[in-house]
């Protein structure tokens, strides 16, 4: 009986394809090892790590064969379940042979506990078959209903803004923008000028049953993600969503509001939490995701452990359990092993209609083909309706789907049978060419350049446009009967009350109690608890992050205790406290700082959970902060016990209590601040209009979040009560302090702190004080809240008069933090609710306006182009010619690493030779060692032991070597700001000889963009993968880059099909053949390419796992030669076989054993071949030695150009990176002028009091806070900037001394600008002293503070291996400088072990004594009234009698009346007599510029030191380090990191 028609009697509850039938799974089993071929792969070869990023091209056969029937389907899938039992078995065994291995021979990437040995010791077998099928009875007893739904479309059309050019914005363009206020509000309000609306998508019509797998093709940019999107319900993005959509009986607005998590989409990236492991991940979903109603009264926990294991094991990685999934950043499980953890996540769905966006990318051939063959089976059995994108498709996998829709420029060219779409395209006159598949042929018929017609037929005659394909298809007989199907599908629906009613039963069934009415399938609260248990794991595994915040955490505690140590209960120690109170809060409540990052970042996560309705966002947010109150309570904990207790604060519970409980809710507090700027903030904005799939878009970036979280961090700082007492605060910023956590926890602390306590007044701060005044009845502390006649100070008055703090306050105060902290989380809950968050497709390619050099340049290319196209000759187009006669050769190869267990042998006893003018191919399985062979042969490898013979014509490589060849490796990291001609002009500008005009060069450059066929792209910037050119373009620049540099030997290029459809990858090999064929010798690397690809190619290195050598020699026409080899040693290639994925089966690179009972690298060791090659490697390496002679090479330079002209060419490019880079620069500045503003304007207009004294000393410490800006921008500019270098310097286009001295100087105008931007508010808006020898010394204070901070974050940046890490010390840093300088505690206070050494050695203490000492000297002191102390003098003198001898022993102040007995003294007359108590001197003022400006000398030296040599030293370990701390806590296995 058929799949289907079994489906359709057993009455199947569709919650899920697997997780409404765990009672079919055979009694649940531990973890099963590894299979065979990972177990095998990762013993003998640790670069696994690198392979595994290689993308499989998952071409299979290219027969061709009729569409998909349902006895085919239930045949393959026997078979399929037949493969999977017996490669269980075959793990077994080979898990158990592994186990016994010795340590040596251990994977020295991943290994499997030794409890994985006994985990199949009873033979049991997975059974397929029964897991999905199974468990027919249980559900029907226990009332579970099936769940199935089709999808009509008609007229669906989807716009998008575009149809104009953008060009590239520029550091100018940033304030229009910024100041274009009307723009922004009239954009949102729908009105004001709008961008022309583009059909992304026209008048798409079809329809889908339940049972149906769908083939979406279409090349890059078609449409088919935002087809995918679409019908999965996911219309937010776009300008416009039309025409109808039906979802059985509902329509799409109905869909979306009732059964949202019905309609799943399964994006093309891999989005999961990197330190959760894969068990975890799906643990979560299952959380989230366990129906109501379970078969059998299953229990939940028993339910949740078999769907997991059901799920591992039927995409073959139970191994990866206890895994951390990872990410580009955090080492965990494989690309292709994380690409199958998102399709078990949206399985987990139970969605009924699945949208999968290029799903099988990081997947070989084989997988690929499973995992089709899996959708196949579950889309029988419980009828769902699949919709599948693929790139690169094969034959087999292209007859498991029912029909295909072919999309050309958004236009719906083909919707119909699958097994019918050929034939069809044939008959338009389309002629299909030799080993093509048919998706590449559907797909290739959409592209200008790739189709091709029929004698006869041609684009006169025959569709040859998306409008006239389009037309085709209306016209058609199979649209006829797509007309009829929808008719008939329509009417059925009005009669299918049923099915519908069990569709929503089925639903409800699968929701928990207290969920029946929403869209999702657990009840709000227990959202939260499972949200919280999430929230909990990725905190406690991510121990990395962890233990660097404590130990932040507990080194600062430390640091403010042996500062403040013991502090006296003294008016000395008065402000002091107050100091150590307000650090105490501030520095906790900055440790949220990092929320702002991590909720903009943690975006993708949200959707996609809120798209699959696991959780609403809201309960994600509470279940956030509840665990951060859990993790930081117990920190803070620490860190208030060390501080409270060394600094010697109030001896009491209750005390210490309510300082950890003010401390613990500040930080709370400010945690959802950041987490609210970071929801406001994202990269693209929408907000509802109330219809759907119209949306207003505002787009943001990290930038704006940082600028908003600059202003609001300054207004809390500055409105806190500390910097200025709440009384001095102007009126229209003293409001903030009731909003302000910082302010409100402040008040707290001090009343908390002082009103238990009463100040002794100090002799010093006794007035008058001295030998002859010894009544303490004529007498007055200075200290505010002091009266006349007593030494002893209230701290409830100090606090007072001081600060206008009343004690009683303080639990109103608290309660006002409460109220901020649910005010925030609030908002945190419904922004999550009401926003939507990201957009559909692609970002628009932005271009540089051409000059008119640019614009001739361009009308040239473009006359080449049509001519070449005219003709369809790439041969005689190109006018290319590279005179190369060298020739590389390698003989008994071996590359040799170290691990923990011992040395290992990536490369062995490998021959060849590349020579010019063929095309050479580098094939292997994963973990083969191809890419270890082109790094080794190109001399990019500095560790391991590299043996045997590397020879350029007979002769060792010189120092010119890595400048005469050309490496195109995977990763395309490119300046992001350049334009593609830019790019290839650097490179040309640098590599080729200096000797060679730059005309010439240009002119060269010109070809290189005609051969790569990018002349409408030229002038285009690059940008970055998420906005910018597609992949194929950037492989492009990529190669081009490398060609740009006329290499003198060879090409290498690894794996330049990687994650391309197949018409782009079919481009590039071709554009391959081009240069070959011009005199390039060509060494790439090839992940399975299809018969077609594969046919390009002159000659094949293939290696097997171990880094051997199993066949070096011609491929032939049609691969004949390759085919007879494997003939005559006993595997047979079939005629309508693709040769490369046949060779690969033949050798056992897959999953399938080799053929034949002998090591095929024996076989070649023994063979014709090899000896031939070693024969004509001989040969060559004579030839070329006697056309050369005994000549030394001429240039023998490491670089081609010298260095001046390195500098010239690099700062070039640097300084206009840094003018296209406008939210670079702006945010800076907008930071310096809002903190100067802002500060100004508290400050505003300060008298000559005497409080204004220490409010200058504290407007001049605001100039501290730029390093913690600059810090935050350059770090991470500078850790990019350095991965560029790091590729170009391989490539021996420049030195490090180029690279760090442009980004310096780049940095100048910047620099100069902010401090300006920065100075001139900050320094006259206070009404600081306004003569030019004051304020131009202040001037260049600021401007020395700028470019220190510049040259500070570049010398960190350098010295750590990455951005992260240089982010971790900047804390340190900025507290140090900053604690030290003299300002939080004078000099005189400093503990004399700080003050010896690092008091002197503190940037910050030349910043601070030269600017206070500068504006204070020789400024009048006018106290107000209140700030008077007022005494008696003793009966029958007068005050200025009674002062006199304390005036004329050296006593600061005055008496304001000398002729009265009540005398009202004011502490200082002069402001010198304010700083000679922090230990200032107006006489080193200079000297203390001097050596300011020497700090930025000594970050310039360690900063050249560091890119050329530190580096070299500390990078190897410190990576090490970091990839062992971030990883060895979430493995199971032990899991050594080996960077080669």
């Amino acid at each position: 009986m058929s799949a289907n028609a079994d489906a359709s009697k057993t009455g199947f509850e569709s919650v899920d394809p697997i997780v409404a039938r765990p009672n079919a799974v055979s009694p649940q089993r531990p973890s099963v090892p590894r299979s065979a071929s990972q177990q095998f792969e990762s013993i003998i070869d640790p670069e696994k790590q690198r392979e595994n990023a290689r993308h499989g091209n998952p071409h299979g056969f290219s027969s061709t064969h009729s569409g998909v029937s349902v006895h085919e389907a239930e045949a393959e899938f026997r078979e399929l379940q037949r493969e999977l039992s017996n490669f269980s078995e075959k793990n077994r065994r080979l898990s158990r042979s592994v186990s016994r291995r010795s340590g040596a021979d251990a994977d020295v990437e991943k290994t499997t506990g030794s409890e994985s040995t006994e985990e199949y010791a009873n033979g049991e077998q997975f059974d397929l078959e029964a897991t999905l099928r199974g468990g027919q009875k249980e559900e029907q007893e226990a009332g579970i209903r099936s769940k199935q739904i089709g999808v009509i479309w008609d007229g669906l059309t989807v716009t998008g803004t575009g149809g104009v050019t953008n060009f590239v914005q520029t550091f100018p363009d940033s304030f229009v923008s910024f100041f274009n206020v009307v723009g922004p509000v009239m954009r949102m309000l729908g009105l004001g000028k709008k961008g022309r609306d583009v059909d992304i998508l026209k008048d798409f019509r079809g329809v889908t049953k339940p049972g149906d797998m769908v083939l979406v093709l279409g090349r890059p940019g078609s449409g088919c993600t935002t087809f995918l999107k679409v019908i999965a319900n996911q219309r937010f993005g776009y300008t416009s969503v039309t025409g109808d959509v039906s979802y059985g009986q509902f329509d799409a607005a109905t869909f979306a509001k009732k059964y949202r998590g019905e309609a799943a989409y399964n994006q093309e990236d891999d989005v999961h939490h990197p330190t959760l492991t894969v068990g975890q991940t799906l643990g979560f979903a299952l959380d989230t995701k366990t129906p109501g109603k379970r078969p059998a009264g299953m229990s939940k926990a028993d339910f949740k452990n078999r769907v997991i294991t059901t799920l591992l094991r039927m995409f073959n990685i139970e191994h990866t359990i206890n895994t951390i999934v990872g990410d580009p950043f955090v080492r965990g499980v494989s690309g292709g092993e994380r690409k199958r953890v998102s399709i078990a996540e949206m399985m987990i769905t139970s969605a009924t209609v699945c949208a999968w966006d290029n799903s099988t990318r990081g997947l070989d051939a084989s997988t690929a083909l499973d995992y089709v063959k899996s959708l196949r089976i579950m889309t029988n059995i419980y009828k769902t309706t699949t919709f599948v994108s693929l790139y690169q498709a094969s034959e087999n996998i292209y007859k498991q789907f029912d029909k295909v829709l072919v999309i050309d420029s958004g236009r719906q060219v083909y919707f119909g049978p699958a097994k019918e779409a050929r034939r069809y395209f044939e008959s338009l006159g389309f002629k299909q060419k030799p080993r093509q598949t048919t998706p590449d042929f559907l797909t290739g018929c959409t592209d200008d350049f790739e189709r091709d017609y029929e004698q006869g037929r041609s684009a006169e005659n025959a569709p040859h446009s998306p409008e006239t394909l389009e037309k085709a298809f209306n016209e058609s007989t199979i649209a006829k009967s797509l007309t009829d199907d929808m008719i008939t599908y329509s009417q059925e629906l009005a009669k299918e009350k049923q099915t519908h009613h069990d569709f929503q039963l089925a639903v409800h069934d699968s929701k928990r109690r207290g969920a029946s009415k929403s869209v999702y399938s657990i009840p709000f609260y227990l959202q939260i608890w499972v949200l919280m248990k999430r929230q909990y794991l990725i905190k406690w595994q991510d121990k990395f992050s962890l233990v660097v915040s404590w130990i932040t955490s507990i080194t600062v505690a430390i640091v403010l205790g042996t500062v403040w140590l013991k502090l006296p209960k003294t008016s000395g120690g008065a402000f002091t406290r107050g100091g150590l109170l307000f650090i105490s809060l501030l520095f906790n409540a900055f440790q949220a700082f990092s929320e702002l990052a991590s909720t903009m970042t943690g975006r993708p996560i949200v959707n996609k959970h809120r798209a699959y309705t696991f959780h609403r966002p809201s309960a994600l947010w509470i279940a956030q902060i509840i665990v951060d109150m859990a993790f930081s309570a117990a920190q803070i904990m620490l860190f208030s016990i060390i501080v409270y207790f060394m600094c010697g604060l109030v001896l009491d519970a209750g005390a210490f209590f309510t300082f950890y409980l003010v401390i613990v809710s500040g930080y709370l507090a400010m945690t959802l601040v950041f987490r609210t700027v970071g929801c406001l903030c994202p990269v693209r904005l929408m907000y509802h209009t109330g219809k759907l799939g119209n949306a207003n878009m505002l787009f943001q970036d990290f930038d704006v979040a940082i600028r908003s979280a600059s202003v609001i961090i300054t207004l809390f700082v500055l409105t806190s009560g500390y910097l200025i007492q709440y009384q001095a605060e102007k009126v229209w910023l003293r409001w903030i302090f009731w909003i302000n956590p910082l302010g409100l926890g402040f008040s707290a602390l001090m009343a908390n702190e002082f009103k238990r306590i009463d100040l002794e007044c100090a002799s010093d701060s006794l007035v008058p004080y001295g030998p002859t005044y010894t009544n303490i009845t004529n007498s007055v502390c200075t200290l505010s809240g002091s009266e006349a006649g007593t030494d002893l100070v209230s701290g409830s008055s100090y606090i007072t008069q001081g600060y206008d703090y009343v004690p009683s306050d303080l639990w109103r105060n608290w309660g006002l933090i409460i109220v901020l902290i649910t005010f925030f989380l609030i908002c945190n809950a419904l922004l999550g609710e009401w926003l939507n968050f990201g957009a559909g497709g692609n970002a628009a390619k932005v271009y540089a306006k051409a000059d008119d050099e640019h614009s001739k340049l361009n009308a040239a290319l473009a006359e080449k182009r049509d001519k070449r196209r005219l003709s369809k000759n790439d041969a005689e187009t190109s006018e290319l010619k590279i005179e190369s006669k060298a020739v590389l050769t390698w003989e008994g190869l071996c590359y040799d690493v170290p691990t923990p267990s011992g040395t290992l042998r990536l490369l062995n006893e490998i021959y060849g030779y590349v020579k010019p003018g063929q095309l050479t191919a580098l094939m292997g399985a994963s973990g083969a060692g191809k890419t270890t062979l082109l790094d080794v042969l190109a001399a990019r490898k500095t560790t391991g032991v590299i043996s045997g013979d590397i020879l350029v014509d007979g002769r060792k490589p010189g120092t010119a070597f890595q400048r005469g060849t050309s490496y195109a490796e995977q990763l395309d990291v490119h300046e992001p700001t350049q334009t593609v001609r830019e790019a290839l002009r650097f490179s040309a500008d640098l590599r080729q000889p200096i000797e060679v005009p730059q005309t010439e060069k240009y002119a060269y450059v010109e070809e290189i963009l005609s051969l790569l066929e990018m002349e409408d792209l030229a002038d285009a910037i690059i940008g970055d993968p998420q906005a910018g050119l597609a992949v194929e373009q950037r492989k492009r620049v990529t190669i081009g880059v490398e060609l740009a540099a006329k290499p003198e030997l060879l090409l290498f290029l690894d794996e330049p099909t990687s994650g391309l459809d197949s018409q782009s990858a079919f481009n590039i090999v071709r554009f391959l053949k081009k240069l070959a064929a011009a005199g390039q010798a060509i060494l790439c690397t090839i992940h399975q390419p299809n018969a077609a690809l594969f046919e390009n190619f002159d000659r094949l290195l293939l290696l097997q796992r171990g880094g051997q050598c199993v066949y070096f020699g011609d491929i032939g026409q049609d691969a004949c030669v390759l085919v007879d080899y494997f003939r005559r040693h006993g595997a047979e290639i079939p005629a309508d076989a693709n040769p490369a994925e046949s060779m690969l089966d033949i050798i056992g690179a897959g999953q399938a054993p080799r053929v034949g009972n002998r090591d095929w690298a024996d076989l070649f060791l023994e063979s014709s071949e090899l000896a031939n090659a070693k024969e004509q490697i001989s040969q060559m390496k004579e030839a070329r030695l006697r056309e050369i002679g005994d000549s030394v090479q001429a240039d023998s330079r490491e670089f081609a150009t010298p260095v001046l002209h390195q500098l010239k060419v690099v700062q070039k490019r640097t300084n206009l990176a840094f003018w296209r880079s406008p939210n670079y620069g702006f945010t800076r500045f907008f930071n310096h002028a809002a903190i100067a503003l802002l500060t100004g304007l508290m400050y505003l207009n300060l008298s000559h009091s005497r409080a204004s004294l220490q409010q200058k000393v504290f407007v001049i410490f605001q100039v501290t806070v730029l390093p913690a800006l600059i810090l935050a921008q350059v770090e991470p500019k500078y850790a990019f900037s350095r991965t560029i270098f790091y590729r170009e310097s391989s490539s021996k286009m420049y030195g490090q001394f180029a690279f760090a001295s442009s980004l310096v100087v780049a940095e100048m105008p910047y620099s100069i600008l902010c401090a300006v931007g920065f100075f001139l508010p900050l320094y006259y808006m206070p009404g600081l002293q306004h003569a030019s020898s004051r304020a131009g010394y202040q001037f260049f204070m600021i401007l020395i503070t700028e470019l220190f901070s510049v040259t500070l974050s570049q010398m960190v940046a350098a010295l750590t291996p990455n951005a992260f890490i240089a982010a971790l010390l900047n804390p340190f840093v900025i507290i140090t400088f900053s604690l030290f300088c003299g300002v939080t505690i004078p000099k005189p206070e400093i503990p004399g072990f700080w003050r010896a050494w690092l008091y002197q050695l503190d940037p910050f203490t030349r910043l601070i004594g030269g600017m206070v000492v500068t504006e204070l000297h020789d400024l009048p002191v006018r106290c107000t009234t209140e700030e008077l102390n007022t005494f008696p003098a003793p009966a029958g003198r007068t005050c200025g009698d009674y002062m006199s001898d304390f005036f004329s022993g050296g006593g600061a102040g005055y008496i304001v009346d000398n002729s009265t007995s009540s005398c009202d003294y004011c502490a200082y007359s002069i402001g010198d007599q304010f700083y000679t108590g922090l230990g200032f001197s107006f006489d080193h003022r200079w000297r203390d510029l001097g050596i300011y400006v020497a700090f930025i000398g000594s970050n310039l030296i360690i900063l050249f030191l560091a890119v050329g040599f530190f580096l070299r030293l500390l990078f190897p370990p410190l990576l090490h380090l970091v990839h062992r701390m971030r990883s060895a806590d979430h493995r199971s296995s032990h899991h050594y990191s080996l960077d080669i």
